[in-house]
């Protein structure tokens, strides 16, 4: 089954500053992550069920490379995949949850 694609608008602002942290960390590493977040995240349009669910009907993707996470949900009824956020692995979910 083939979704559609929706984003939560906090999730650029997640990706800005994850790409912001990684160009810190190494130049030129931020367009690494990003090429990572955008062909997995393109995948999850005929992928999305690979991944199970978490917490409150939310999915996580983990990236390959990078400890991050994609959160997202799925709507079957209108065929859509709503991403909500990229997180790092080791921060405490409870902060996600409250947005």
């Amino acid at each position: 089954m083939k979704f559609k694609l929706k984003f939560n608008p906090e999730f650029f602002d997640d990706l800005i500053q994850a790409i912001d942290w990684c160009n810190e960390q190494r130049p030129g590493l931020g367009s690494k992550f990003y090429l990572s977040v955008k062909k997995q995240v393109t995948q999850l349009n005929a992928t999305a069920f690979n991944y199970s669910i978490r917490y409150d009907d939310i999915r996580c993707l983990p990236l390959k490379t990078f400890p991050y996470m994609v959160h997202y949900q799925i709507d079957i009824e209108n065929k859509i995949v709503k991403i909500e956020a990229l997180f790092h692995t080791s921060r405490d979910l409870s902060v996600l949850r409250k947005r």
